[in-house]
């Protein structure tokens, strides 16, 4: 079995420290956006909930915090980051089913399945965009090799009937996002997310509900950071900000 030995590995903390989340040094690191994706899934107790592409399984994890009581499921390509997200998912005690596998040719066991939720943060940069990261796991985990269009495909086939389905991506993205999710879902939200007042959103998070009729939402954008400018010296989150990644909390999306 491909894995990461212990001295490839960090521990970082998540949720203001809720979370002790191993990860890899030189490949893939999770930052703030699987864990918005998670505060953005309105899954409750009981549910079930698969994530597309899992890595080290943050956003799980950080739902799975959250929400006790989930049925959580993820499929990830990459074999060493499947097999982090089952030890973080035990280290921190949470339920996690990891299966390896490609989203595109679904495994067997997850096709003959439906959730109430999936949720996915695809790679953000395309074939051609930008300079090749020198690891080839971060590489993959940033680089679309597989077309949005597969990923939607493969969320929407796995959701139930009324199942939502929860994106996390880059801005300049949106419309790919729409084009996939048009015609099959409906009660679309987008969430613009922007680092501070007045500049443009850098991210958006993406919600629809399978077979609604529902018209699309544009909601006000989320504000990160509450000074005009970064500074070093101290940590400027909005306070609501703040309550979704240090505390934990639930993204008030309408839906």
């Amino acid at each position: 079995m491909e894995r990461f030995g212990p001295d490839e590995l960090t521990v970082d903390g998540f949720l203001g420290g809720r979370l002790r989340i191993a990860q890899p040094r030189a490949g893939y690191r999770a930052a703030m956006d699987p864990v918005l994706l998670a505060a953005a899934c309105p899954a409750q107790t009981g549910q079930s909930v698969l994530e597309l592409g899992c890595g080290a399984g943050v956003a799980s994890l950080c739902l799975g915090w959250r929400v006790s009581g989930l049925a959580q499921s993820g499929v990830e390509l990459q074999p060493a980051y499947a097999d982090l997200a089952r030890r973080n998912a035990a280290e921190n005690g949470i339920a996690l089913e990891v299966i390896e596998g490609d989203l595109a040719q679904m495994p067997a066991d997850l096709r003959a399945r439906s959730f109430d939720h999936v949720i996915a943060n695809p790679p953000y940069f395309g074939p051609e965009d930008g300079t090749p990261a020198a690891d080839p796991g971060r590489e993959r985990a940033q680089r679309e090799a597989t077309p949005i269009s597969a990923w939607l495909d493969a969320g929407l086939r796995r959701l139930k009937p009324e199942g939502r389905i929860t994106l996390i991506q880059q801005a300049d993205r949106l419309a790919d996002l729409l084009a996939g999710l048009h015609g099959r879902t409906g009660a679309i939200t987008v969430l613009p997310i922007a680092p501070r007042a007045g500049r443009a959103a850098r991210r958006v998070i993406v919600t629809a509900r399978k077979g609604a009729r529902t018209p699309l939402q544009l909601l006000a954008p989320l504000i990160l950071h509450s000074a005009p400018m970064h500074s070093r010296d101290a940590e400027d989150l909005t306070e609501i900000a703040r309550e979704i990644l240090r505390e934990g909390q639930k993204l008030p999306i309408p839906r």
